[in-house]
């Protein structure tokens, strides 16, 4: 998928969005032995077992995809945002993963289970100051970051979540099922656990029931807003100043491809594409694979004519998808 999507790439115009969804690295992680020789795990649970096949895969694929970013010259420009879209394993699975993780099924508990709900979040960018980061948060608090770092002023935009790297940022990060989480404390159906320790507190003082009835007050009102959004379609009434309607007429997978090329011959010397900026030649050259299936024939990742342009966009559905 990422090599096929260096077509797509090098012909939008500069600066550009694209987002990549990948799939190999998701229930119920199958993969084939031609696709990698990383070894798996010996758990009585397939699912678990191939779960660290397809994690190297995909780390695999990445570093492929990031040295092509830097040999074309995209990476320079680019803010790259890896994210986790939800947990690896279900509950279901987690107690045949203990025996990778050394625990004891005996002293596994909700807990646990929700300390698997965190996801990788990294944000890698020429020039951004390197580290780790341990405050809590969000998917939810993924937009403004960005925004912010990016220099965007979201002062007159509606947001949900707050930037991670404010000191205003709010780290009490609500679960669909009105569970939370808190840098101290974890609270599951009302059950309170300390997070320094995993263990559960069981007589809570005054102050501190009345804290958690705060939060779970501030994690319902934030759920219901949500749901308000999601369900009375809200969107369709926020129309901030500089912003667009969006026509879905003018956005078609089959055509998409065809239509970055219009646009770029449209703007002759104007266009800011990485192709035009290239001498107008493929940067297709430049994706180094191991992977089978492109490792003889790369064909397909190069420019075609207009007559034959919309013909290989049906074939292509799997990288258009992606971005």
């Amino acid at each position: 998928m990422f090599g096929e999507s260096i077509k797509y790439l090098e012909q939008m115009q500069q600066p550009f969005y694209a987002k990549f969804i990948t799939v190999t690295n998701h229930f119920p992680f199958p993969l084939p032995e031609k696709d990698g020789d990383f070894p798996r795990a010996t758990t009585e649970n397939t699912a678990v077992n191939n779960y660290f096949a397809t994690a190297h895969y995909l780390d695999q694929s990445l570093e492929e995809f990031f040295d092509y970013l830097k040999s074309s010259g995209l990476y320079d420009n680019s803010m790259i945002v890896l994210y986790g879209d939800h947990y690896g394993l279900s509950n279901s699975d987690n107690k045949s993963l203990l025996s990778v993780l050394g625990r004891d099924p005996d002293t596994w508990g909700d807990y646990d289970n929700a300390q698997l709900q965190r996801v990788p979040f990294m944000i890698n960018m020429k020039g951004l100051k390197g580290g780790i980061q341990t405050q809590y948060g969000g998917e939810i608090d993924a937009l403004p970051t960005i925004l912010h770092l990016l220099g965007v002023d979201t002062t007159n935009y509606i947001q949900f979540g707050t930037d991670l790297m404010s000191s205003d940022h709010d780290q009490v990060v609500a679960f669909r099922n009105h569970n939370f989480v808190t840098p101290d404390y974890t609270v599951l159906d009302g059950t309170i656990y300390k997070n320094s320790d995993g263990t559960e507190v069981t007589l809570p003082s005054a102050k501190l029931k009345k804290q958690v009835a705060t939060w779970q007050k501030q994690v319902t009102h934030e759920l219901s807003l949500s749901d308000d959004v999601n369900e009375k379609n809200l969107l369709r009434f926020y129309t901030p100043d500089g912003f667009k309607p969006v026509d879905p007429s003018n956005f078609n997978y089959q055509s998409g491809y065809q239509q970055l090329i219009d646009i770029k011959n449209q703007l002759g010397t104007k266009s800011t594409s990485l192709f035009s900026q290239n001498g107008n030649q493929t940067t297709a050259n430049l994706f180094k694979t191991d992977a089978p299936e492109l490792a003889t024939d790369k064909s397909d990742l190069t420019e075609v004519p207009k007559s034959k342009a919309l013909k290989e966009s049906n074939s292509d559905s799997s990288s258009s998808s992606s971005n």
